[in-house]
């Protein structure tokens, strides 16, 4: 297992590497630019076709705005914001969420160029059903000879939408949190009996389709997120006065990188940091990554604008917001250099040292909520790359290896399940980014032409 876990720790670091971080940060800097900051002008229009303002029945699609951004959403908001802040915090410091925050704006201009190529440019599956997603405009945008590029995504994909990371830090987390306090942790053999748990829960769901998955997350992620936002405020209210101190702090370590104890990147100690931050900011709202596209495809709209509005609005929930409160309740309450935690332990350590009697409690139920909506969203995104590669009578095959992973990632450690998921993350991105970049001024066009007609109705 030593050898398995340092070949994906190499991997990791090779698959992250310069090219991978122009292609992200460089190629989500030229969308902005190329747009001229359009889209962040109509947040409040975004927050409109949310609300479903726009919802027409007679669109082709399958679940509403609200439903995509929620499907999409609830495999972001979940671990990457409870447990890969906490990761990046314990390697890199305060400065490593300012760069998580740079990765998260950059990723609202991704978010809105995939979500509406993913709409613009829709394909039909085997069985001539309409699909979106990287796989689908890639093919149907640049056409049948892009089609390598396509199959490369959705291999990529199959590994990475495997939930072993999600299901590693929820065992780690009922472990922690619930059975060795009360003596009832027994190794292994627990873990075993947690994952076959969680595989039972989730083969319910996840063989019920996505009508079922996205009616499920629709009811569970809001009312979570809105738990574990009540619980941070009041973390944040304890200790309001070190809260000035920290966001100076995530401002100044950002270039100085004095807590950062990773390796080295691009020759020095920030560059490093600068990577961690990307690379966890990556992780939590996925922008150029290609799954949250597989999602916002499914949109009922005819107007792929206005999904790309809904879909710039996940990082800024998921990163802006929630990161946010997740690492200043670490960061205020001292617990990130008191602690020797990492991963959930540590944001469950200051969920106590605030709130003692509940407080792990109450961030448990929100991590067991997290956890299993984000295992019923990846599962859609892996049947959707083994519907392209293998045709859609045989997607329901991939749900059997997806339930089988969740045992792995119950029984394996942290560090081996997060360079694997990094890993297949970052090969992802590379077929998602050149495929937006260069079908770019297609989707600059079609904005344009959405928000002169908005101009003129109003």
């Amino acid at each position: 297992m030593q050898i398995i876990d340092t070949l994906f720790a190499k991997m990791a670091s090779l698959a992250w590497g310069l090219p991978l971080l122009i292609l992200l940060m460089g190629g989500g800097l030229y969308l902005i630019f190329r747009i001229r900051f359009l889209p962040f002008r109509y947040l409040g229009h975004a927050l409109a076709v949310l609300r479903g303002k726009y919802d027409d029945t007679n669109d082709v699609g399958e679940i509403s705005h609200f439903q995509a951004l929620t499907t999409a959403l609830s495999a972001t908001v979940g671990m990457g914001n409870i447990s890969g802040v906490a990761v990046a915090i314990a390697i890199g410091g305060p400065g490593a969420v300012f760069w998580m925050w740079v990765s998260a704006v950059i990723g609202m201009s991704t978010k809105f160029f995939t979500a509406s190529l993913s709409v613009m440019y829709r394909g039909k599956d085997t069985n001539g059903e309409i699909q979106g997603g990287p796989m689908y405009f890639i093919t149907e945008g640049l056409g049948k000879n892009w089609m390598p590029l396509a199959a490369f995504f959705s291999v990529a994909g199959l590994v990475g939408a495997l939930p072993v990371f999600n299901v590693n830090q929820l065992t780690q987390a009922v472990n922690d949190l619930l059975l060795k306090p009360a003596n009832l942790y027994h190794g292994t053999y627990t873990n075993i009996i947690i994952g076959v748990i969680l595989a039972t829960i989730t083969a319910i769901v996840v063989l019920g389709g996505l009508s079922r998955i996205s009616k499920t997350t629709s009811r569970l992620v809001p009312a979570m997120v809105l738990l574990y936002f009540v619980m941070v405020v009041y973390i944040l209210g304890v200790h309001y006065t070190e809260i000035p101190r920290y966001l100076a702090l995530i401002f100044t370590d950002a270039f100085s990188a004095s807590f950062y104890k990773g390796d080295a990147f691009l020759g020095g100690i920030v560059g490093g940091l600068i990577l961690l931050g990307i690379r966890r900011g990556a992780f939590s709202n996925e922008a150029g990554i290609g799954t949250a596209p597989m999602a916002h495809g499914a949109a009922k709209t005819n107007e792929p604008i206005r999904e790309g509005l809904v879909a710039m609005l996940g990082p800024a929930i998921d990163t802006l917001i929630v990161c946010t409160l997740t690492a200043l309740a670490i960061l205020v309450t001292g617990v990130w250099q008191s602690s020797d935690s990492n991963g959930v332990t540590l944001t469950a350590t200051a969920f106590t040292e605030t709130i003692p009697q509940y407080g792990k409690y109450a961030l448990l139920l929100c991590i067991a909520v997290f956890s299993i909506s984000s295992l019923f969203s990846y599962s859609y995104y892996g049947t959707k790359c083994m519907s392209f590669l293998f045709g859609a009578n045989n997607k329901g095959v991939y749900n059997y290896f997806y339930i089988a992973s969740i045992i792995l990632g119950a029984t394996t450690s942290l560090s081996m399940m997060i360079n694997l998921i990094d890993t297949f993350f970052a090969l992802m991105a590379i077929p998602t980014m050149l495929a937006t970049i260069i079908l770019a001024p297609k989707v600059i066009k079609e904005a344009r032409n959405y928000f002169a007609k908005l101009k003129n109705k109003e």
